[in-house]
Order: structure tokens, then sequence, then C-alpha cells
């Protein structure tokens, strides 16, 4: 009873049973968030949702980096990347590559 109320005072404040509350607490149900914000209204509070951008782990001034690159110098980066991912596997070298 965080908020000093029962599941069936809340229940009776929201319309609806004592046990539709507990299968939400007991997390067996899984209400809308409309029902969960009104269920929080209810309780004197108010439900906030938020977005946030997920660090992906990726370094944007790298890409900024190889965007300022003109043609030539993307290709003989591509190239010179994939030159050394070929020279750190451990697979066998296609006939001809020399490094």
């Amino acid at each position: 009873m965080r908020h000093g109320v029962s599941q069936e005072q809340l229940a009776a404040r929201a319309e609806t049973t004592q046990s539709a509350i507990s299968r939400i607490e007991k997390e067996r149900s899984s209400p809308t968030v409309r029902t969960l914000a009104e269920l929080l209204r209810l309780l004197g509070e108010d439900l906030v949702l938020r977005v946030e951008e997920r660090d992906a782990g990726i370094d944007r001034t790298l890409i900024d980096e190889r965007l300022r690159m003109d043609t030539d110098e993307r290709l003989e980066y591509g190239r010179a990347f994939a030159d050394q991912v070929i020279e750190m596997s451990p697979l066998p070298k296609r006939p001809g590559w020399k490094r």
C-alpha cells in the first residue's frame, strides 16, 4: 500500500474489480497506457512517458569524418579496411592476394 490505498479502494475508484487490480499488480495482465494513466491519476500521480535516443555504440564523429571524404578517399579507406580484415582473418588467403 504505497499510497495508503488498498486494491479494493482503488478498484472502487476505478469502477473495476479488486481482482483486476491484483492481476495488474502481479503482472498477470498488461493494462493499456490509458488504463495505467487513469489508475495512477486516481492515486494522485501522473504517468510520464518519454523517448530517449538509444546509445548504439556508434561514434557519430567517425561517420561525419567519413562523409567529409571525397569519393577517392572513401574508396581508399574501404580498400584499406578490407585489407585489414583479410589480414586479420584466420581463413586462408585467396590466390593472388598480396600484402
